[in-house]
């Protein structure tokens, strides 16, 4: 692949780096202190900001080259070093219409919506005026395996009748989320990967009862947020169908690829914001008689982080290449490679930031307790570190297992 980036990705990256520092950094603090004292409310600037946002053309950057009608048509190597600045600030991708899970839901709905669900859902979610939710994790399953899904959506007529237990439900928190994406079996006796099926539920639906918000290592994580949902003889229209019976795992498998090359690009660039911190912080103390910024341990760490973090850069800027060159099938091992060693490569580094503010690193003065939640919560969604080594162990013992030397 070609390392330089592109002179268009290079103008958003002007842009968005321009706009970050005059509308997104003077806020941060102040965001930190108001989703803390004020759950399930919005930032009262942020409506503002969307709207500034959209004015520059800082608006839907990640929806691929494919969809032009929707977005700048940047592609995902373009889109991903504007990810990474988004991940400097965790909250300002929501000001782009880039967050997630809008992002993957947007997705899902331009490659499989049909024209009445993209009206309905996908134009209102483009124009940022709603959020939605993700609804596939179970409580009473191992969810890693997407086979194990118990929820039930069963026709009845010119309707489905939905049936079933959903938690860390991505987003169902969102005062303004009005549509979920739901998976579920349609047929538990077909082929394994092909029992599944995504329906659209609109929120308030009767039978749909939000029963708790699920905390992540003891944080709201609002005004996002995840709920555990009970669905109690739900229905919805046939035409609520995403495709067809059956082609829910092949969707899921679709949205996922994409999404973590934005997961793992707003974690690098929440790890660089880390060791730029780090290394601030480092120059501004001293311990018996010295600079902190002298020791070697303090040396070690911020030399490491560097090469941990440029390494997990290119990496996904490969894997980003690779699914512009060949679709999500082509990267699959790189996709993989990426979700285990981002995340990971985010909390040390984010870790080592935190060890060298001392008790500061662990407060909200900082972003760094905020980016480590991110990027340990990471190491659990859109598959678990198991999972992926497991499939990528098996795919690369298959390529040179029977190879002789």
């Amino acid at each position: 692949m070609n390392f330089e980036y592109s002179d268009k990705s290079l103008a958003f990256q002007d842009k968005l780096k321009a706009f970050m520092v005059e509308h997104i950094h003077p806020h941060e603090q102040a965001h930190r202190e108001f989703v803390h004292a004020n759950p399930w409310k919005h930032f009262p600037l942020i409506e503002k900001l969307k709207e500034r946002a959209k004015a520059a053309g800082l608006w839907n950057l990640f929806l691929p080259i494919g969809y032009k009608e929707f977005s700048p048509g940047l592609t995902n190597l373009e889109y991903a070093p504007l990810a990474e600045l988004m991940g400097r600030v965790i909250w300002s991708s929501e000001v782009f219409n880039c967050s997630a899970p809008d992002t993957g839901n947007m997705e899902v709905l331009a490659k499989y919506g049909t024209a009445a669900q993209q009206t309905q859902w996908l134009t209102p979610l483009m124009n940022g005026e709603i959020r939605s939710a993700f609804l596939m994790t179970e409580p009473q399953v191992a969810s890693s395996d997407a086979t194990n899904i118990e929820t039930s959506i069963v026709r009845d007529g010119n309707e489905y009748i939905i049936n079933g237990t959903k938690w860390w439900s991505s987003g169902a928190m969102n005062p303004a989320t009005k549509i979920y994406i739901v998976m579920g079996k349609t047929n538990p006796n077909a082929d394994r990967h092909a029992q599944q099926s995504m329906i659209l539920i609109p929120a308030g639906t009767p039978g749909v009862t939000i029963k708790r918000a699920m905390r992540v290592f003891g944080s709201l994580d609002s005004p996002e947020g995840h709920a555990e949902i009970e669905l109690k003889n739900v229905r919805v229209p046939v035409s609520n169908l995403l495709q067809g019976e059956g082609d829910g795992f092949r969707i899921a498998q679709g949205r996922l690829g994409p999404g973590r090359i934005h997961h793992c690009m707003r974690l690098i660039g929440g790890a660089q914001k880390a060791l730029e911190l780090m290394s601030q912080r480092v120059t501004q103390r001293t311990t018996f008689g010295k600079e902190i910024s002298q020791y070697s341990s303090i040396r070690q760490d911020v030399a490491q982080s560097k090469c941990e973090i440029h390494q997990a850069r290119l990496l996904t800027l490969a894997a980003a290449d690779r699914i512009d060159r060949g679709g999500v099938k082509a990267a699959k091992d790189l996709i993989s490679m990426i979700k285990i060693v981002c995340p990971r490569m985010a909390c040390q580094v984010i870790d080592r930031a935190i060890q060298a503010h001392g008790g500061k690193g662990v407060s909200q003065d900082t972003p760094l307790a905020g980016f480590w939640l991110y990027a340990r919560s990471i190491r659990l969604a859109d598959g678990p570190d198991e999972v992926h080594m497991y499939q990528l162990g098996k795919n690369v013992i298959r390529e040179y297992g029977l190879k002789q030397s």
